[in-house]
């Protein structure tokens, strides 16, 4: 077999098994739970209460997207005004740009899920 269809195979295959490890464990539990004549109703907790996910999900994007942009703008202006090499500016400002903007984003939805 060739070795350049062993990576990708073997990448579904860890995903299929990280997968069915977390339904597996989470039905053990469950069961686990209802033998010991737990209430049902906590696997449902949750689902009704707090913020939508669509919402969170919204804004989370929304915020890394000005992050990608501020990045961008900020890196346009590194590389203009100063003598840094851009092929590094570029990548690195823009990655640390989305992680200030996911990190704002999650702070927003953790505001928006107190009200």
């Amino acid at each position: 077999m060739d070795a350049k269809i062993l990576i990708p195979i073997s990448f579904f295959l860890m995903i299929f098994g990280i997968v069915y490890l977390i339904y597996s464990t989470r039905h053990r539990e469950r069961l686990a739970l209802i033998e010991k004549g737990v209430d049902a109703s906590i696997f449902l907790k949750g689902k009704t209460n707090g913020v939508p996910a669509w919402k969170i999900f919204i804004l989370n994007t929304a915020f890394l997207l000005i992050g990608i942009g501020a990045g961008f703008f900020i890196a346009l202006l590194l590389s203009t005004y100063t003598q840094m090499n851009s092929d590094v500016i570029y990548p690195a400002t823009i990655i640390t740009m989305s992680g200030v903007g996911l990190l704002v984003g999650f702070q927003r939805a953790k505001d928006l899920d107190k009200e």
